[in-house]
């Protein structure tokens, strides 16, 4: 096993914002609180140590939802350590994705893990706990249904509308067969398949089941999942939902900052709107508007007037879910919390939400990049090998990787380029020559030039095809090797599933990612077999 880091500003598939924000580019500093250094967390606990967190609602909150669970002593004591005024949290987020989907699922929640080890081992007067938020208040059910497995596509078909964590896991017992059927009958693949099945059996809600295995996974070190969509953590939220419904403020204070964003030459990325609410109910999650002083449930007959809506968030502010633009202030509001682990995309959004955070007079976390990995399998690396090709080199465009092994191993030279600077010197003289005589002649020996090369370009063209055919074996390795690392084109994180690794490493997956993962370093992690 073989690791390299790499920094992020010499990975090609990263988003400008993402790696101008883990460079610390001066344009951006204006949009966060925090720079992403060890030594600035002890501020962001004196900050955040002023606010008033409902800390007791917080660990009955979490200690109903982890009842049921076989829990690690680790994850139990961290619940009550949250009782304790000098303990705060690190904190990621995702969506409920089916089997956990792509693999940064799984990055982000060790990224916060490791954090968190950090900070408990540079400031042991204070508790840090690692929480992953896994509620399914969404509706994007096609953003959480499949994964990519051993290069099949899993399809979850619920039937179902509203909250993705609301629907039924009855409905994934094709999934399963497909998941059985996939996995094989190994003993670590029979084990996997079993866990699995159970927690889905015995759920009856997807938020349960998901929520359960993210729990299974990680408990051994101490993660503490949360589901958001809860009642009591909704009733703490229940004057800033008021707020944002009746009094609208975030649309103007984000399209503000927004706007100060483009002018540095990023675009906006989460729009807010002018009630950045759903209304919640069995098989419903629709947007409310405001329409001559009434507020509407889309798509529905749910009509409220302004004491009416008054009245229905004091009374269920349960049936209120914030979209992506008041997520963050209500992951703050409930939470002791100090940093939000994130990927560029998630960053980018929390940017836009600096001014927000001061008008609800909540602290504004750190925001740190989580760890970005890409695991190059034995037989990648064999390939690699027998290619001749590095580490750096795989990063390169498929089209000119070709053109390096074909230099590399052509009996004999195909490229023109010498003889291109020759014909250009020719025409040179030539010019001077004609210039001297009529100058008019002048753009008619460049024309001819041009001819001249497209003529060598055509018959370089020809040699390279010649050449190819010579080593097609190699180029299809070439070719097959680029999607193996980068399936459709992109980082391979995005794309696969945990699954093919832990089956092959067993617990020492999580292991090697614990060992190698440092979201403070700031650089990209790559695991050689």
């Amino acid at each position: 096993m073989k690791i390299h880091k790499i920094p992020y500003s010499k990975i090609p598939l990263f988003a400008n914002r993402d790696v101008q924000y883990i460079l610390e580019d001066p344009s951006l500093r204006p949009f966060y609180k925090y720079p992403v250094k060890l030594e600035a967390f002890q501020n962001v606990m004196d900050d955040k140590g002023q606010e008033t967190t409902d800390r007791k609602t917080l660990v009955e909150v979490l200690q109903s939802q982890h009842g049921q669970l076989v829990s690690e002593n680790a994850v139990n004591e961290n619940i009550e350590k949250l009782l304790l005024g000098n303990t705060f949290t690190v904190v990621t987020a995702h969506q409920p994705s089916l089997f956990t989907g792509p693999l940064y699922y799984i990055f982000k929640i060790v990224s916060t893990i490791k954090l968190a080890q950090t900070l408990a081992a540079t400031y042991p007067s204070y508790n840090f706990i690692p929480v992953f938020i896994s509620s399914g208040e969404d509706h994007d059910f096609e953003e959480v249904n499949h994964l990519h497995l051993f290069g099949k596509k899993l399809v979850w078909e619920s039937g179902e509308t509203g909250p993705v964590g609301n629907m039924k896991t009855a409905s994934l017992g094709p999934v399963l067969e497909d998941l059985r059927g996939i996995l094989g009958e190994s003993e670590s693949a029979r084990n996997l398949f079993e866990l699995i099945k159970l927690i889905y059996a015995k759920n009856a809600r997807y938020a349960d089941a998901a929520f359960e295995l993210a729990h299974e996974l990680f408990k051994e070190y101490g993660l503490v999942v949360l589901n958001t969509n809860d009642r009591k953590l909704k009733l703490n939220f229940a004057p800033i939902i008021k707020e944002e419904i009746l009094e609208q403020p975030s649309q103007t204070i984000v399209n503000q900052t927004i706007a100060k964003l483009n002018t540095v030459g990023f675009a906006a990325q989460a729009t807010p709107r002018e009630i950045n609410f759903f209304y919640i109910a069995d098989q419903l999650r629709e947007r409310i508007v405001e329409e001559n002083g009434t507020f509407k449930v889309l798509n529905t007959s749910l009509v409220f007037s302004k004491e009416e809506m008054e009245a229905e968030i004091d009374e269920h502010p349960e049936r209120f879910s914030p979209n992506v633009v008041m997520r963050p202030i209500f992951q703050e509001k409930i939470l002791p919390n100090l940093a939000y682990i994130g990927g560029g995309g998630e960053i980018a959004y929390w940017l836009e939400r600096r001014s927000q955070f001061e008008h609800f007079g909540l602290n504004f976390p750190m925001l740190v990049r989580r760890n970005s990995a890409m695991w190059i399998d034995s037989g990648s690396s064999k390939r690699m090998h027998k290619l001749n090709f590095s580490v750096e080199d795989i990063w390169t465009d498929t089209n000119e990787l070709v053109k390096k092994y074909l230099k590399e191993n052509a009996e004999f030279e195909f490229s023109l380029t010498d003889e291109k600077e020759a014909l250009k010197s020719v025409f040179e003289i030539i010019a001077t020559k004609t210039e001297r005589v009529d100058q008019t002649l002048v753009k008619t020996v460049w024309s001819e030039h041009s001819k001249a090369e497209k003529s060598m370009e055509l018959l370089e063209s020809r040699l390279v095809k010649a050449e190819k055919q010579k080593h097609e074996t190699g180029i299809q390795q070439i070719q097959n090797l680029k999607e193996k690392l980068f399936p459709s084109g992109g980082l391979q994180e995005r794309y696969e599933n945990f699954i093919p690794l832990y089956l092959k490493h067993g617990d020492d997956f999580m292991k090697i990612l614990m060992e190698n993962f440092d979201p403070l370093e700031k650089q990209f992690v790559l695991i050689v077999d």
